[in-house]
């Protein structure tokens, strides 16, 4: 499967989900709240009973730790980060069950090597899963400290050759000129590019993942996760969130 490299919307046919560890905790200020997980693998499941559509899902850990808070309290940052990664694994398995529940085959794949309880990431393995119809969960970030998931998905992306990048978000439906919880005048944006997302300084992800998507020529759409069936509409090419794309495209 080649990219196209449009930046309009449309359906799209290989797509990576990445979701924040936060998405999963409901009510709850941390863990996994069983009925969250279970709606979301409701809503991949959908997704993935579109014909013609492969999916890969990467799962952020921050419901359970963040590394990068523990080293500001004194603790290594490796090691802060490596305990991140284990704690992507753990949401990795508890959707993999939710969706297994739902007779969705899925493929956890790991950036760090775990062979009891999952594969390891292999590019070709994942597209193969991804061809026969099966949901893969690529957990464990990058492999490495320093990197956030969501440099992972947009490395992911990359290396799978997938045509967007749907980045859910949790009670956000876009981008915003500011936090809109904080600030009333915030503006939310329909579309926007890479650079511009970069200069503004626009922290819905990592400036290195944007930058990322930016040099491969990956869309990304940012929506929000917790509105029932929003991500199948942004998988459908539907006006749902902020697109995020080329430079070189009218704004």
């Amino acid at each position: 499967m080649t990219r196209s490299g449009s930046c309009e919307r449309r359906p799209y046919q290989r797509i990576i989900l990445k979701f924040s560890g936060e998405a999963l905790v409901g009510p709850n200020e941390f863990g996994i709240d069983p009925a969250i997980v279970n709606r979301l693998a409701r809503d991949i499941a959908d997704v993935q009973q579109q014909p013609g559509v492969q999916l890969a899902v990467v799962i952020g850990g921050g419901n359970i730790w963040r590394g990068l808070t523990a080293s500001t309290k004194g603790m290594d940052r490796t090691t802060g980060d490596y305990m991140g990664m284990l704690a992507t694994v753990l949401n990795a398995l508890a959707l993999q069950d939710a969706l297994e529940q739902l007779d969705v085959e899925t493929r956890v794949q790991t950036a760090v090597d775990m062979h009891q309880i999952a594969e390891p990431f292999i590019r070709r393995r994942a597209i193969r899963h991804m061809e026969k119809g099966r949901v893969v969960i690529l957990a464990a970030g990058t492999g490495n400290p320093y990197f956030t998931t969501d440099t992972a998905a947009a490395l992911r992306a990359a290396e799978l050759g997938v045509e967007v990048i749907l980045m859910a978000k949790n009670g956000v439906d876009g981008v915003y000129s500011a936090d809109p919880r904080t600030d009333p005048t915030a503006q939310r944006y329909d579309r926007l590019s890479y650079q511009e997302v970069l200069e503004r300084n626009l922290r819905i992800m990592d400036a290195s993942a944007v930058a990322l998507c930016r040099d491969n020529d990956l869309p990304i759409i940012v929506f929000d996760v917790q509105q029932d069936g929003n991500i199948q509409r942004a998988a459908r090419g539907e006006d749902v969130g902020t697109l995020i794309c080329a430079d070189n495209q009218p704004l």
